[in-house]
């Protein structure tokens, strides 16, 4: 049997996996950013309790590294991020 070599560009994993995560946490912040303001983006109802406005980038860092987030910025409710918060408190309790 061949004996075969399984080489890992360190670097492209690395930037994979950062942005895996942001991908998946910026998920989670539109769908926070959806429940409060009533409505998708770009929907149009009569339900809306507030507006979104843009986002602001924040660093995180997590176990796979700092990883740049784009938070959603609403007018008319502030933003409040359970995601946010929950993974700033699990990341104090490791160090």
């Amino acid at each position: 049997m061949q004996d075969q070599i399984l080489q890992v560009d360190e670097n492209m994993l690395e930037t994979r996996l950062d942005r895996l995560v942001s991908e998946k946490v910026e998920q989670l912040l539109n769908a926070e950013a959806d429940e409060i303001t009533g409505a998708a983006r770009y929907e149009r109802t009569g339900d809306r309790k507030a507006y979104r406005v843009g986002h602001y980038e924040r660093d995180l860092t997590v176990k796979a590294g700092t990883v740049t987030l784009k938070v959603p910025k609403l007018k008319g409710a502030l933003f409040e991020s359970a995601v946010i918060c929950l993974l700033y408190t699990s990341d104090a309790a490791d160090e």
